[in-house]
């Protein structure tokens, strides 16, 4: 049979169902309470610090978002670290949960299509931290308003808009791999733990699984000096399989306009720069454009497996 107009119709309808289950949800509440908390307690610790920095510093509300006083962490490493957790509480039980509660039979009975109940799944859950991102980026820039008596400037606005974005992004790549998880395993709890699992490796343990990958890969060899060279760029590449080190990367770039790489300069490649010197928002983007794009490209990806997994799952009343 063909199918009769868009596969999409109806899925803006799932997303504000999906997220305004979210936004009411006691689950939620919670979690968005620890963030929000989390949130003030880093920007708060970050203005303690910076007060006495002069006002002719130009990217002065950027250092809101680096500067840390212990025992807690800046605002973007803040953000690093629990983000992952609400995008995966999002979306973890977003198909085995109308499965659990026999629903999603009544919902396919509906005129749309599977397509348009997946996509909508996940647009809901984007919409959401769409929303918590925009509140703590306001937030963040009316404290640093209050606090500091300085509006922001152009370059603060523009960079911070940037990584705003690539914020998303990274949260999109664990929402799908929620959704992932959640559409090719029935129980909710065990997907959950899956999620959490794949989180907790790329999280805390990758940093030291890729040194040993690359040691294996591309040992050193003591008569080649270029060896140690060739070995850390392969730790560097298995280490970019991680989407918290691509995040990383990108937010150091964007939130530190004197940043030239993310990786080790030679002599000659600084040869003739000014030390210290930001970079144009434009040039700080297209060096770090692959991470985005990397980004980006594991959002779709594992949407993509949940889509064809979706669609060749039997549904039964």
């Amino acid at each position: 049979m063909t199918r009769e107009g868009s596969p999409f119709k109806g899925a803006a309808t799932i997303a504000l169902k999906e997220a305004a289950d979210h936004m009411t949800s006691a689950r939620m509440h919670l979690i968005m309470l620890l963030v929000l908390l989390t949130a003030i307690g880093a920007v708060y610790g970050a203005i303690g610090r910076i007060s006495q920095t002069t006002a002719e510093d130009p990217y002065l509300f950027l250092k809101l978002l680096t500067v840390a006083q212990e025992p807690l962490p800046s605002f973007a490493a803040f953000l690093g670290f629990l983000l992952p957790l609400v995008a995966i509480a999002l979306g973890f039980d977003a198909i085995n949960g109308e499965h659990s509660r026999r629903t999603m039979s009544r919902l396919l009975s509906q005129p749309i299509y599977r397509d348009a109940v997946l996509f909508g799944k996940f647009l809901g859950g984007l919409l959401v931290i769409v929303i918590a991102l925009l509140t703590l980026w306001l937030l963040m820039v009316g404290l640093g308003i209050l606090f500091l008596g300085l509006p922001p400037l152009a370059g603060d606005l523009v960079r911070g808009i940037a990584y705003l974005g690539v914020t998303l992004a990274y949260a999109g790549v664990w929402l799908a791999l929620a959704i992932t998880f959640s559409t090719v395993i029935r129980s909710p709890a065990t997907s959950a733990l899956a999620a959490l699992s794949v989180w907790l490796v790329l999280t805390v343990f990758w940093g030291m699984i890729a040194p040993l990958i690359a040691n294996a890969v591309t040992p050193i060899d003591p008569l080649d000096p270029t060896s140690v060279i060739t070995q850390f760029e392969t730790q560097q590449a298995v280490a970019r399989l991680s989407p918290q080190m691509l995040y990383g990367e990108v937010t150091a770039m964007l939130l530190d306009p004197a940043a030239r790489s993310v990786g080790p300069l030679f002599f000659d490649q600084v040869q003739g720069a000014i030390v210290g010197a930001p970079l144009p928002t434009m040039q700080s983007l297209l060096i770090v454009w692959p991470q985005i794009s990397g980004l980006v490209a594991a959002m779709i990806l594992l949407f993509t497996i949940a889509y064809v997994v979706f669609q060749r799952q039997e549904v039964r009343a």
